[in-house]
C-alpha cells in the first residue's frame, strides 16, 4: 500500500500505530488517563468560525492533563475523516515538551516554535505544502468531525520540521505511553 504525505493513504501508518496501541491497551500496558480539552469549544460541539477558514484560521487553545511522568514529549494530530477525498490533515505538531500543560491560541505557522516543537506538513495534496494549523474548511453540507489527538511519548522523536502525518505515526510506533482525543464539529 502506498503511503501519501497527509491524506487517505496514511491508513497503513494509522493501522500500525492504532493496532499496536490498541493491543497494548488491552494488555494493560498503555493506560489512557490523559484528558484533552479546549476553552474554545466543548467535546462534540461546534468549533467557532474564528478557528476556521471562514474566520481568522487561528489554532484553538488546548489544555491537557494526566500526562504520564515517564513522557519525554507529546505529539498532536488534527484531522477530518469526513472529507470527500478521504482523511484531510489540518495540523501536525510534535516534540512538544512533556512538561507543557497546553497550547495557546493562535500558534504561529512556522516550522519550529520557540519551545522546540516542530510543525509537520498538512493538507495532503502536494500543492499544499504547508506547516502549522489550518482550520476546518469543509464543503457546504453536513457537519464534519475534527479529531484532535494528543499522544504522550516515551522519547523525543527528533524529526525534522515538515514531517508528514505518516512519518510521525511511524516514528511514534512503540513509543506511545498514553493518548487523549477531543472531537469538534464544523459545518459551512
Amino acid at each position: 500500500m502506498r503511503v501519501m504525505q497527509c491524506g487517505r493513504a496514511v491508513l497503513l501508518a494509522t493501522l500500525t500505530v492504532g493496532l499496536g496501541g490498541a493491543a497494548a491497551a488491552r494488555a494493560g500496558k498503555i493506560k489512557m488517563p490523559m484528558e484533552l480539552t479546549s476553552s474554545a469549544f466543548k467535546a462534540k460541539e461546534f468549533i467557532p468560525k474564528k478557528f476556521s477558514c471562514e474566520g481568522d484560521d487561528l489554532s484553538p487553545a488546548l489544555a491537557w492533563s494526566g500526562v504520564p511522568a515517564k513522557a519525554q514529549s507529546l505529539a498532536l494530530i488534527m484531522d477530518d475523516p469526513d472529507a470527500p477525498a478521504g482523511t484531510w490533515v489540518h495540523w501536525v505538531l510534535y516534540d512538544i515538551p512533556a512538561g507543557l500543560k497546553g497550547l495557546a491560541e493562535g500558534l504561529p505557522k512556522k516550522e519550529s516554535l520557540p519551545d522546540g516543537s516542530n510543525h509537520g506538513l498538512c493538507w495532503g495534496v502536494e500543492t499544499f505544502d504547508r506547516v502549522g494549523y489550518y482550520g476546518p474548511c469543509p464543503p457546504p453540507g453536513k457537519p464534519h468531525r475534527y479529531f484532535f489527538r494528543l499522544y504522550a511519548l516515551d522519547k523525543k522523536l527528533g524529526l525534522s520540521p515538515r514531517a508528514t502525518k505518516a512519518g510521525l505515526l511511524k516514528a511514534m510506533h512503540g513509543h506511545v505511553l498514553a493518548h487523549a482525543e477531543l472531537v469538534g464539529l464544523y459545518k459551512r
